[in-house]
């Protein structure tokens, strides 16, 4: 079985549905309310594990009581944990997500991992491909740094621009960023794969490019899509065993955008888990 290890970030996310998202100075009653592990690495490991592969989170989640909730989620969806800092007292971070019924659009406040200080321990044993977040700028950059030692490919989930990348993106053979995303030093990964929405994922890789369609689904929540995108990603790469080529990108890009349209149509924080179950590469 194919093992990702996904080193970022953790938060514990509280998830309210709402029927429209709430104004400056607007009260808003929700219609569900749901606590669950978050994170672009988290979320990607648990896409992870529901897709059929193995799944470690390298992070900081401590020892508060918020953190065992988080803990006890990872567990039920078969995410192996490596806490950083297992004995911190502060609380984790905590997200704030309202999701709109109709047509499942998203606002998230969250802290991330701001102002924590992570040791550069991570455990890369057996992984097939390491993906990271960016979070946690130690533990990525010594994962990063083992993971070339080793030949592990390197999956990087850009997000938005964070400092640690300027160094970061030196040991990264697969950069998947949105289509707005900028950087001030240029992508010269193997592969970039640049995600749009609703639009076809385009990419390049050895001097080829390309795109992938998405396929049309009617979302009913987008919460987390990105992160299950990427999860998805890095498992296909785990399973090719190597950096992917000109000629796997396509197929890896495909496998990815049909897990994340399994997860925007389905409610919920973890409603997807189980769909998502029956999707073969």
């Amino acid at each position: 079985m194919s093992l990702v290890v996904a080193v970022g970030l953790c938060t514990v996310d509280l998830v309210q549905r709402v029927s429209a998202l709430p104004a400056p100075g607007e009260k808003v009653q929700s219609t569900s309310v749901e606590v669950a592990a978050g994170g672009p690495a988290t979320n990607a490991a648990v896409a992870v594990a529901a897709l059929g592969g193995r799944a470690r989170l390298s992070t900081v989640l401590g020892a508060h009581p918020l953190a065992r909730l988080v803990s006890a989620d990872l567990s039920a969806c078969g995410v192996e944990l490596m806490d950083a800092l297992p004995d911190r007292a502060e609380p984790p971070t905590v997200s704030a997500v309202s999701v709109r019924a109709g047509d499942g659009e998203r606002t998230v406040v969250s802290h991330n991992a701001a102002g924590v200080s992570a040791p550069p321990v991570v455990d890369l044993a057996d992984a097939d491909v390491l993906l990271l977040d960016g979070h946690h700028p130690s533990l990525a950059l010594c994962a990063a740094r083992a993971a070339r030692a080793r030949g592990i490919p390197v999956v990087l989930d850009a997000g938005s621009w964070k400092p640690v990348l300027a160094d970061l993106l030196s040991y990264v053979d697969v950069c998947a960023c949105s289509a707005t995303f900028t950087s001030p030093v240029p992508l010269d990964c193997p592969v970039v794969i640049r995600t749009n929405g609703p639009g076809p994922v385009c990419w390049q890789a050895g001097g080829v490019s390309g795109a992938v369609p998405v396929p049309p689904v009617a979302a009913r929540d987008t919460a987390g899509a990105g992160d299950v995108w990427h999860g998805a990603a890095a498992l296909a790469v785990a399973r090719l065993g190597r950096i992917p080529s000109a000629e796997d990108v396509p197929a890896v890009i495909e496998y990815a955008n049909r897990a994340a349209a399994v997860r925007i149509q389905h409610e919920g924080a973890r409603a997807w888990v189980e769909p998502m179950l029956g999707l073969m590469l």
